[in-house]
Formats: structure tokens, C-alpha cells, sequence
């Protein structure tokens, strides 16, 4: 079929309706934004194409992709390939800019169809002359349609240059069926880019938010800070060195780009459940420390004791007493040692044994007296706490901790995230996990455990 425009055959009416299919897949913005460019230039026979995305505060037209079929371009702006300037849309004083016909149709939202780009009266087309000065190329057709997503709203515009007639090259004027065709498909890729960035707003901001919350968390405790991230980084890093092994066990694994954004956010999301957690219980530094240290009444009750031995000292030497003397200094030599096998005790750095346990008990059997009675040294609970094994967390305070792990499945669980992130939960809480099956809190092994979650 031939005629004097450029015009649109049944073919190009299933085109159409395959590309509005092949533009809801694209997921990537920069491969959409190409692929929108290509298909509305093939299917209006267009030598050349320019695309304009609206400023995010409306302000202005920023080129994003510029394709030329005979000069071989195919210039991405995100790419760092072209530096033009953005056109604007309206002049210093204020009022529109209509004389630029980009900025004349994301005003107006109406098509402009130009013959001759050098012969119109009703447009400064001096951006495509200048671009044929640079180049040697020649623009003389031009359609530039407005891309209006679902809400209405105008958030591009594409430009197209040099309509060629199928069987002879020559460049014609762009048809009304072209001009139709160029606004049906525009308006489909408006509301596929639409949607593409909602659903990169979106995943941006449930990023952020996550983020926040590991921020949060690590807030908590002076001892933990920078924790998550860390292990964010260190997790993401891993995946990525087993994305690029190219021989042994992990040669065949490659996380896809969904399952390694499903792995970021379950590491940034692994200790979650620590908000339920008491800050004395993860910030437990010594034994003794509750919402203080207990350490500080046990060298007061030491203190009492001392003082009774110094005044048995005092009257030991006023009375000559040479045994009673050694034996009240030797008892204070003896309680200064106790207390600070104690305060040593108390820090947690070293692995408490048989004998120190036993001297804990002895030492714990001292009376110390009150106002009204006497009092062993150590209470039970002290006892307790002091002949903690290793570290300074008994076994329920130890319990506490490991429960974050569940906490963090049964927050994560329950909400609603899309099937691609489906699995964060497991990950997340599955992080004390071990190998030989002696972690927690469900104690699985290796084979048990996912590559993400080990």
C-alpha cells in the first residue's frame, strides 16, 4: 500500500496490540523508556525520535532517550550520553513557553503534526536545526504527541522526525493514521511508565522504611551499632561473589535480581524482633546490671565489713592486743581480695569454674548486718549471677535474646509482602541458625537451611 503520507496497515494494528503486551512486561525504567521509543518509531516509520520526561516538579521536558535510525544513534540520558539541557516550559517572566513545540504540547496536551520543520511559521524549531548543523543530518516531517498516563496527567513527550515511505525511503509527512497511532501507543506507554515508577516509588519507600527501622534497632544499644548494616553489606556481598564463581559448588547458583532483593531486605530485617527485646537485657554489660549495677551494693555491704574489722583494729591497738591486730588485718586483706575476685567475676570475661563457683557460694555465706538483722553477702539471685559460665547472660535472660528470632518470623509473617518476597520471613529469622544444628531457635542443620538463609 502506498500514498502520500505515512500510513498504518493491518499489521501494524497487531503491532500495536503486541507492543501494549511487551511494554506491561518491561520491569526495567531504561529498557522501557527504549523500547517505547523504538516501537512508536517502527510503527510510525520514523527515522529519528526524541523522548522527554517531565520534571518531576513540572517545570521542564528532560530528554531520556534520542534514537536516529540513519545517523545510528541511540543515546540514553540515564547513561550519562547526552548532556543537552532540558527544555522549558515556560519563559523568565513566567508565561508559557509556546513556541517551542515540546513544551507547546506538554502545555496543551494537543499533537503537533509539522510537514516541514524548516518551512512552519507557528514554531521556533531551532533545536532540530541545530542538530542538523552538528550532524549533516536533515529533519523535515515532525510529529510530537503528549504521553498521558491514566490519571490524565502529561508526564512525557515523544517527538518523532522523517517519516519514510515504505517502499522508497523518502521522507513524507506523518499520516493521521500515523498522528492516531503514535497518540494510542503513547498513552499506553505513559501508563506502563506509570506504573513502573509507582512500583519503583513504592519499592523505594518500603526500602526506606526498612532501613529506618534497622536504624531504630540499632539505637537501642550502644553495643550494637552499625549491626545491621553491617551484616546487610556483608550478606549482599556474599551473593554477589556467588553470583560470579564460575567453577565449584556454587557455579551453578545465580540469585536473580528479585531473590537478591528478597536477601536485602531480610538481612536488614533480621533483628526486627529486638524491639520487643528489654534494652537492660541487650545491654547487659556485667552480671550484676539489671536496670543498674548490683555490683556497686555488694562493695557497700564489703565496706560494712571492713569498717568492723578497722574498729576491731583500733581496739586491738589500744588494748596491745597483738593476735586480735593480725587477725582483723588479715580479715580485711582477705575481704579486699574477695571483693575484687568479684568485681572481676562480675565483667564476664572469663569462663567461671568449679572452684570459682565454690568460692562464689563461700564467700556468699559471709553475714553482713542491717539495722534490724543479719543478712547473707550475696543473695540467690546474685549467687546466680555471678556463676554464669560464660558472658554475663543467665539462661532466661539468654532466652530472652534468642526469642528475637521468633519475634522476628512472627512479625515478618504476617505481613503481606508480594509472592517474589515471599520468603523473607524464613530468612530473616533462620540468621542464629548453625550448621551442626546447634543454633536457634528451631535448631535445623545445614541441609535444613536454605543457601539464603545460611
Amino acid at each position: 500500500m502506498k500514498n502520500d503520507g505515512a500510513s498504518i496497515d493491518a499489521d501494524h494494528l497487531k503491532r500495536l496490540a503486541q507492543i501494549g503486551v511487551a511494554l506491561s512486561a518491561e520491569k526495567d525504567i531504561d529498557r522501557l523508556l527504549e523500547k517505547i521509543l523504538t516501537e512508536v518509531r517502527i510503527i510510525t516509520r520514523a527515522d529519528g525520535g526524541t523522548l522527554y520526561l517531565m520534571s518531576d516538579d513540572g517545570s521542564e521536558l528532560e530528554f531520556a532517550f534520542v534514537q536516529n535510525e540513519s545517523l545510528a544513534l541511540n543515546m540514553n540520558a540515564a547513561e550519562g550520553e547526552m548532556t543537552w539541557p532540558p527544555v522549558p516550559l515556560t519563559h523568565p517572566d513566567g508565561s508559557p513557553n509556546h513556541a517551542n513545540v515540546s513544551a507547546y504540547v506538554a502545555i496543551t496536551g494537543r499533537p503537533v503534526n509539522i510537514s516541514d520543520v524548516y518551512a512552519t511559521q507557528n514554531f521556533n524549531c531551532e533545536g532540530p536545526r541545530l542538530f542538523d548543523q552538528k550532524t549533516g543530518y536533515h529533519s523535515q516531517s515532525m510529529l510530537v504527541v503528549p504521553m498521558r498516563n491514566h490519571e490524565n496527567d502529561i508526564i512525557g513527550v515523544l517527538q518523532l522526525v522523517n517519516a519514510r515511505e515504505p517502499e522508497s525511503g523518502l521522507v513524507i509527512p506523518f499520516s493521521p493514521e500515523c498522528e492516531g497511532m503514535a497518540l494510542s501507543l503513547a498513552s499506553q506507554a505513559a501508563v506502563s511508565l506509570t506504573n513502573n515508577l509507582l512500583i519503583g516509588q513504592l519499592e523505594n519507600l518500603l526500602d526506606a522504611f526498612i532501613q529506618t527501622i534497622a536504624v531504630a534497632i540499632d539505637e537501642k544499644s550502644p553495643y550494637t551499632g552499625g549491626h545491621v548494616r553491617r551484616v546487610a553489606n556483608l550478606t549482599m556481598s556474599i551473593a554477589e561473589k556467588i553470583n560470579d564463581c564460575q567453577e565449584g559448588q556454587f557455579a551453578q547458583i545465580h540469585f536473580s535480581s528479585d531473590e537478591l532483593k528478597e536477601l536485602r531486605m531480610a538481612a536488614w530485617l533480621h533483628d526486627i524482633g529486638k524491639i520487643t527485646t528489654p534494652d537492660h537485657v541487650v545491654d547487659k554489660s556485667t552480671k550484676l546490671e539489671k536496670v543498674y549495677d548490683r555490683m556497686e551494693e555488694i562493695k557497700t555491704r564489703f565496706e560494712m565489713l571492713k569498717r568492723e574489722c578497722q574498729r576491731a583494729v583500733k581496739d586491738a591497738q589500744k588494748k596491745a592486743d597483738a593476735e586480735t591486730l593480725r587477725k582483723a588485718e588479715r580479715e580485711i586483706h582477705t575481704l579486699n581480695e574477695e571483693c575484687e575476685f568479684l568485681v572481676k567475676l562480675n565483667d564476664g570475661s572469663e569462663i567461671v569454674s568449679d572452684e570459682m563457683s565454690e568460692r562464689i557460694r563461700k564467700i556468699a555465706r559471709r553475714k553482713w548486718r542491717t539495722s534490724t538483722q543479719d543478712l547473707p553477702l550475696l543473695t540467690q539471685d546474685e549467687i546466680y549471677n555471678l556463676s554464669i559460665p560464660c558472658g554475663t547472660l543467665n539462661d532466661e535472660e539468654r532466652d530472652i535474646i534468642n526469642n528475637h528470632a521468633i519475634v522476628t518470623y512472627k512479625m515478618l509473617s504476617r505481613l503481606p509482602f508480594p509472592r517474589k518476597l515471599r520468603r523473607i520471613a524464613e530468612y530473616a529469622s533462620a540468621h542464629h541458625e548453625k550448621l551442626d544444628g546447634s543454633g536457634y531457635p528451631s535448631g535445623l542443620k545445614g541441609e535444613q537451611l536454605s543457601l539464603q538463609s545460611r
